[in-house]
């Protein structure tokens, strides 16, 4: 074998309920994750013969808009990390090069580098012939991030603990979503940092139980009406004018609108096809974000597709 490629999902938080810092500086959480049809595809390719383990390598390329220019592409890279780390723990492998193709926003809250270190956890297992279980990548993608383990599995989930630990979440049907992508991206740690500052008493978080019987029902209108995420407040106050985006779409008959993850995208649930259409002309109209994107979910997670 001389080449994989994986396709893997965007990820939109439905719920993203944050508890106050813990003593090892992470929060404890419940977060739905949502896989939409926005894909990163991240092919592997075995280095040079003769040159041992050797560094990993790393090229990117993307579509207009999605800041790809912006990914490192150093050691610091996570699917540089997820290269090494599997080949560390299976003992396999061998210098690699890693190409990343954008579509997922940068720094945009939809979990873009997360995705891509998944798909290179499957992408090498898959060169190497490793044949890690399920589980084992699981576990692996939870040591590098934790946004890292959805991606693998895809579909609607809750993440508990510190978003790691995945549970289904039935979904049914189809629903309609439109992006507005920023021109620049917001630091997760900022914005948790802003969290921290605002909300010093936070509760423990607890699942929604109107957002899980949306989903059940394949309900769009409930599902609109119960999108929350506890972080809004945090990047609204670091980036006011994400309030008159959200704003913007809700007036063009968004069912529900709300800041992705720690933003800055900001994510609108739309009736069908044609409402989201709506929704996103309003957006690429009014000035207020870099352009926008649409996309269905829920969709599976890592594919390999080459």
């Amino acid at each position: 074998m001389t080449a994989v490629t994986v396709r893997v999902p965007a990820k939109v938080n439905l719920q993203l309920a944050v508890g106050p810092a813990r003593e090892d500086g992470y929060h404890d959480l419940v977060n739905v994750f949502h896989a939409v049809s926005l894909f990163d595809e991240v092919t592997v390719t075995p280095g040079e013969p003769g040159s041992g383990r050797g560094p990993v390598s790393l090229s990117i390329d993307g579509e207009i808009g999605s800041r790809a220019a912006d990914v490192p592409l150093d050691a610091s890279n996570l699917a540089a990390k997820a290269a090494r780390l599997l080949a560390r723990e299976t003992g396999a492998g061998g210098p690699v090069r890693i190409h990343l193709r954008k579509a997922i926003p940068v720094a945009g809250g939809m979990a873009g580098g997360s995705a891509d270190a998944a798909a290179t956890l499957v992408a090498c297992d898959t060169l190497w012939g490793t044949g890690v279980p399920r589980e084992e990548l699981l576990r692996l993608a939870a040591e590098l991030g934790s946004d890292v383990p959805f991606p693998l599995v895809g579909g609607t989930a809750v993440g508990t603990g510190r978003g790691e630990r995945l549970a289904p979440v039935p979904c049914r049907g189809r629903f309609h979503w439109v992006f507005a992508l920023a021109e620049a991206g917001l630091s997760t740690a900022s914005v948790f940092a802003e969290y921290d500052r605002l909300r010093p008493d936070a509760p423990r978080p607890r699942l929604d139980d109107d957002l899980v019987a949306a989903l059940a029902a394949g309900d769009a209108r409930a599902l609109g009406a119960a999108l929350s995420n506890d972080l809004e407040r945090a990047a609204f106050s670091l980036r006011p004018r994400l309030r008159d985006v959200l704003t913007t779409g809700r007036q063009a008959g968004a069912l529900g609108a709300i800041v992705s993850g720690s933003g800055p995208t900001c994510a609108f649930l739309a009736a069908d096809e044609t409402a989201a259409a709506e929704v996103a002309a309003a957006l690429d109209g009014s000035g207020r974000c870099a352009r926008t994107v649409r996309a269905h979910g829920d969709v599976p997670g890592t594919t390999v597709v080459g």
